[in-house]
């Protein structure tokens, strides 16, 4: 099961022998805590959930450090990490599998880092893209200019007409307007890993990732072969 939660770092360059450029993005990847793992016989399907950014204590909700099994009765915020060996962390993520055999060998306090992606592998990411605010249909939809003739100084970047006056008489559901643009969840399917990085938990995807640097992203084996 490939499948970790993990922080976009940045961009940068990677040369190979005969010095040819790929420009690569590089991703935090670990470590990974497993917080739980769900049976069909308790919770009624097969997953395991990850946790990834470690922070202080304080940082995080009481119901959150009780999920984590580290509160200890009446303390408000000392962590009690000796039982679960999992530290209070920021993100969790649910991975689903098809049935409890899938499960075997994973327990909760499991630690899961980068190593667990080979170079040359192709991934899934899955983040959130860029918010870009309230945009018109230029650059939302790639719609063309109109023509700057005519007296028509106010028009270059509208939109045109929506819909027809008579017979139908409103705008067709869909119809391609301005509005909000970006912030939403978005998966590059089948990117190649081109460097692992074990000991700093890195690792770099050929071409881009959804979202910006220090956004969270899901990373699993490609489901496209």
């Amino acid at each position: 099961m490939k499948k970790l939660i993990g922080r976009k770092v940045g961009m940068t360059q990677i040369f190979d022998d005969k010095g040819n450029v790929t420009g690569v993005t590089v991703l935090e990847m670990g470590p990974n805590y497993v917080t739980q793992v769900k049976t069909t016989a308790k919770e009624g399907y097969s997953a395991v959930q990850f946790g990834y950014g470690e922070v202080k204590a304080k940082k995080i909700s009481r119901g959150e450090l009780g999920h984590l099994g580290q509160l200890k009765p009446n303390a408000k915020h000392e962590v009690r990490r000796e039982i679960t060996g999992v530290p209070p962390v920021k993100h969790l993520f649910e991975s689903r599998v098809k049935k409890d055999a899938d499960l075997e060998g994973v327990k909760t306090g499991d630690v899961i880092k980068a190593d667990v992606f080979k170079v040359g592998e192709y991934v899934d990411i899955t983040g959130v893209a860029k918010g870009r605010g309230f945009q018109g249909g230029i650059k939302r939809h790639g719609f063309n200019r109109q023509r700057k003739t005519h007296g028509a100084s106010d028009r270059e970047r509208a939109p045109g007409s929506i819909g027809a006056g008579t017979g139908i008489g409103h705008v067709f559901k869909g119809t391609r307007m301005a509005g909000h643009m970006g912030d939403n969840t978005r998966t590059s399917s089948h990117i190649k890993v081109m460097m692992v990085d074990a000991d700093r938990n890195l690792i770099a995807v050929a071409g881009s990732v959804p979202g910006g640097a220090g956004g969270v992203v899901v990373v699993s084996e490609a489901i496209k072969k």
